[in-house]
């Protein structure tokens, strides 16, 4: 299991915010052909939250969340396939404590969220959830991670495969949500996802794992 060496682990929001933004994926991350969104990150100081009515807002950080930085992708439709939408997060918070919560929470939202709403026009159905810890399934990358599963339907399109995969180390939250175009697999996606995040949970070990 991943320690951190703990006069890396940041304690300001200064300190939180230059971590996050080493971590979190830019587009070429992601592969050839990908191009930032508009935006193509989010506004500092701030995180998503969803409210009581399963809308996805952003608010201001609250407390013991020192930073939360979010960069948007796209791979443009082509060779027969819609075009891929894809986030990347990384959130940094005071404790392990208020980490872990951050994955509880997403959980919980899950059931009482199972379908979602992302923008005004666009909607998440379906949606279920698996936690799993490290140690459980053979899960070794990670002190817990969460995974969702779901459908995406765009303003007069059809459902695709919808994923959204957190994982922690330590103190830091990454994840990833990827909305697939027509043509791709449920596979596929899990793929993509899975493969981002390990990129960031590596990033998060070479940052704060010192000499």
């Amino acid at each position: 299991m991943f320690t951190a060496d703990t006069s890396l682990v940041p304690r300001t929001s200064k300190d939180g915010r230059r971590l996050a933004e080493s971590v979190v994926l830019v587009p070429d991350d992601w592969g050839r052909g990908y191009v930032a969104q508009t935006p193509a990150e989010s506004t500092p100081g701030t995180w998503a939250v969803l409210n009581e009515s399963c809308r996805w807002e952003r608010e201001r950080l609250p407390r013991g969340v020192l930073a939360s930085t979010s960069r948007y992708s796209r791979l443009p439709a082509g060779k027969g396939k819609g075009a891929v939408k894809v986030t990347a997060v990384a959130t940094v918070h005071a404790t392990v404590l208020g980490a872990d919560e951050q994955l509880s929470t997403t959980l919980e939202e899950v059931l009482r969220c199972p379908e979602q709403q992302p923008r005004s026009d666009e909607q998440i159905t379906g949606l279920a959830s698996l936690g799993t810890p490290f140690g459980a399934r053979e899960q070794e990358y990670a002190d817990d991670s969460v995974l969702e599963a779901g459908q995406f339907v765009g303003s007069g399109g059809a459902a695709q495969p919808y994923r959204w995969m957190l994982a922690r180390l330590g103190t830091v939250v990454v994840a990833v949500s990827v909305t697939s175009g027509s043509g791709y697999t449920g596979q596929e996606v899990n793929e993509l996802g899975s493969k981002a995040l390990a990129q960031m949970l590596t990033r998060i070990e070479q940052r704060l794992k010192g000499k």
